[in-house]
């Protein structure tokens, strides 16, 4: 992953949240922490990332607010959910409202990595399709890049 991918942890549990840091140090991202998701969406303000690791279940503003607010303000911005409270009817919302996946806690570091570095290489395909179709006069690029995702929920 390039040194300037961008992480925004989001998760209540502060053992969560050291987790992940120490996770994502391993592969070399810059790697940001809150607990909640409208500190999230101040630190969005201020400095947009590429990539948002976001809890559902946390105090005030729950995940499917904030993860429909950083699709509606930053759609460029890929969302993964992890949850510890996962069920059908919250992946299913999760992915209508544009999460680039969906994940039941607990998440080894493995797991962490390997969506990190999905979600990072779907935003440069999209970001490169649309820069593609934009160059050729197609139109904008659109969520089809979503659609054709090959995710299992």
């Amino acid at each position: 992953m390039d040194e300037k991918t961008r992480i925004l942890v989001v998760d209540d549990e502060e053992v969560v949240r050291l987790s992940h840091i120490r996770t994502l140090a391993s592969i070399h991202c810059n790697v940001e922490v809150v607990r909640d998701g409208s500190e999230a969406l101040r630190v969005l303000e201020q400095r947009p990332a590429d990539v948002v690791l976001l809890d559902l279940r946390m105090p005030g503003m729950d995940g499917m607010a904030v993860l429909k607010t950083i699709k509606q303000r930053w759609p460029e911005t890929e969302v993964v959910i992890i949850t510890g409270y996962p069920t059908v009817e919250t992946a299913k919302e999760a992915v209508r409202l544009g999460a680039y996946d969906y994940l039941a806690k607990p998440v080894g570091p493995d797991d962490v990595i390997n969506v990190a570095n999905g979600a990072m290489t779907q935003k440069k395909w999209a970001l490169h399709q649309d820069r593609t179709e934009r160059e050729a006069g197609v139109g904008t690029h659109t969520d089809s890049a979503r659609k054709t995702s090959n995710h299992s929920y």
